[in-house]
C-alpha cells in the first residue's frame, strides 16, 4: 500500500475522515479535563499530550489540526472549570500541560511553530491559570519515542495522552504501544491506521490470525484484492473488527476498536486504548454525541463482538435507533452477567468487566439497570436506587430472589 502524506507546506487538504475524527479528539479532550479536575479540594492538575505525527497545524483550508485542536480545548476547559468552581465558592485551578509535538518533515515543524506561537502567547496573557511547556521533535516516531519518555520522565507526569494520527500502519510498533501503556499508570492513546496497512502488517506477523478473523468473509490473508471488494459490506466491517480488537487486545485492558464510519467502505480506524473502565465510559458517551462519526457492526448490548454473521449483525452508528436497540439487548443481558458471578456483584466489578464488551452509552447501562424486573441496586448504607442518574460507583447490583428471566439451572 502506498502511503497518502500530507502536503502541509502546500496547504493539505482536510478529508471528511480526519474531520470527524479531530471533532471526537476535541470533544474527548474537553470531557478529559472536566472529569480529571472535578474534585472540590484540587488546586493543580498537570498532564502531558504527546502528539506523535502532529503536522503543520493548520489545513490549506484554515480548519485546525491536532496541535491546535489540543491548544483550543485545553484553554476551554480551564475556563470553564475555573467559571464552574468560581459559582460554586471554590478556589482556582491551575492546570500545567506539557505538549509534545513531533513531525518527521523539519519543513513541517516550522510550519507548526509558526501557528502554534499566536495562541500560547494569546493563551499566556488571556488565561494564566493555563501553563504550557511546548516542546518540538523532529524524527520518526519510534526514533522520537525514547526522547519523548525521557521528557515525561524528567517531567514526573503520571497523566499522559497520545495520539498516534499515521499515515498507514508501520509508523508505530506494537511493542511500543505495549510500553507506552504500562508505563504510565493514567494513560490513553488515540491510534489511527488504514486497514489495508494492518492487514499488511499482519499478514507478516500473525498469518493465523488473520486468515481466522477473515475465513467468514470468504477472504485468506492473501486475498488483498478481494478486501477491496468487500470493505464496503456490513459483514466485512464486523470481520474487520474483531480483527482489530484483537491485534490490539494484548496492548491495554480497554481497546475500543470502531471504525471512522464510511458508508462507502470502512477502511480508516481510529481506536482508544486506556487503563481503566472510566476512560472507555466516557468514551462511548463522546461517540453517541457524535453519532455516526463511528461504526460498530454486531451486538449492541454486552458482548459486542459476539454475533453470528449468518444471523444478519446489526451496524450499530451510536444514534437513537441504536440506543434504543441497546437498551433492549442490555435488559436481557444484564441479569443474565450477574447470574455468571453468583447474584451479587459490586458496581466498580461491573464496570470492570463490561466496558471492553459494550459501545454503549452509560445512560442506557444505567436505564437498563433501573428498569431491570430482576435487579436490585443497593447503596453502600444498604438503601435501594430508584433513579438511574443516582447510581454510584461504590452501589451493589443484587438479582432478586423470583427471576423473570430464563435461569441458567
Amino acid at each position: 500500500m502506498v502511503e497518502k502524506r500530507y502536503k502541509w507546506t502546500e496547504g493539505a487538504t482536510l478529508e471528511d475522515h480526519s474531520r470527524r475524527k479531530h471533532k471526537i479528539l476535541r470533544e474527548y479532550v474537553f470531557k478529559y479535563l472536566i472529569v480529571r479536575c472535578q474534585l472540590p479540594q484540587q488546586s493543580r492538575f498537570r498532564l502531558a499530550i504527546v502528539d506523535g505525527f502532529a503536522g503543520g497545524g493548520r489545513y490549506g483550508c484554515g480548519a485546525p489540526g491536532s496541535p491546535i485542536i489540543f491548544l483550543e480545548e485545553l484553554r476551554n476547559a480551564t475556563e470553564f472549570v475555573n467559571a464552574q468552581r468560581a459559582v460554586k465558592g471554590l478556589g482556582v485551578i491551575e492546570i500545567e500541560c506539557l505538549l509534545v509535538l513531533n513531525d518527521v518533515d523539519r519543513d513541517v515543524v516550522e510550519i507548526l511553530k509558526g501557528n502554534v506561537a499566536p495562541l500560547c502567547g494569546a493563551i499566556k496573557q488571556a488565561v494564566p491559570q493555563l501553563h504550557l511547556r511546548v516542546e518540538y521533535l523532529n524524527q520518526q516516531f519510534e526514533n522520537g519515542y525514547p526522547v519523548v519518555k525521557r521528557l515525561l520522565s524528567g517531567g514526573r507526569y503520571r497523566n499522559v495522552l497520545f495520539n498516534l494520527d499515521q499515515y498507514g500502519h508501520r509508523h508505530v510498533d506494537h511493542k511500543t504501544l505495549v510500553d507506552i501503556m504500562r508505563s504510565y499508570r493514567s494513560v490513553e492513546v488515540f491510534y489511527t491506521f488504514a486497514i489495508e496497512a494492518l492487514i499488511s502488517f499482519l499478514r507478516k506477523s500473525e498469518p493465523t490470525l488473520l486468515a481466522t478473523q477473515l475465513a467468514h468473509v470468504g477472504l485468506d490473508g492473501d486475498d488483498l484484492e478481494g478486501l477491496k471488494g468487500a470493505m464496503n459490506k456490513r459483514s466485512w466491517l464486523g470481520a474487520a473488527e474483531r480483527l482489530v480488537f484483537e491485534a490490539f487486545r494484548t496492548c491495554a485492558p480497554f481497546v475500543s476498536p470502531f471504525s471512522i464510519n464510511n458508508p462507502d467502505g470502512w477502511r480508516y480506524w481510529l481506536i482508544h486504548l486506556a487503563n481503566f473502565y472510566r476512560a472507555r465510559q466516557v468514551y462511548n458517551n463522546i461517540l453517541h454525541n457524535n453519532s455516526s462519526a463511528q461504526a460498530h457492526f454486531g451486538r449492541s448490548g454486552l458482548n459486542m463482538l459476539s454475533f453470528d454473521p449468518d444471523d444478519g449483525g446489526m451496524l450499530y452508528l451510536f444514534d437513537e435507533q441504536g440506543r434504543h436497540r441497546a437498551k433492549g439487548q442490555l435488559l436481557d443481558d444484564i441479569p443474565r452477567f450477574i447470574s455468571e458471578s453468583g447474584d451479587v456483584l459490586g458496581m466498580a466489578d461491573f464496570y470492570e468487566n463490561i466496558y471492553n464488551i459494550t459501545p454503549a452509552h452509560a445512560e442506557d447501562v444505567h436505564a437498563a439497570i433501573i428498569e431491570n424486573p430482576d435487579i436490585e441496586v443497593f447503596t453502600p448504607a444498604g438503601g435501594t436506587r430508584r433513579k438511574a442518574n443516582t447510581i454510584a460507583v461504590n452501589d451493589v447490583l443484587k438479582l432478586k430472589a423470583q427471576k423473570s428471566f430464563f435461569s441458567m439451572f
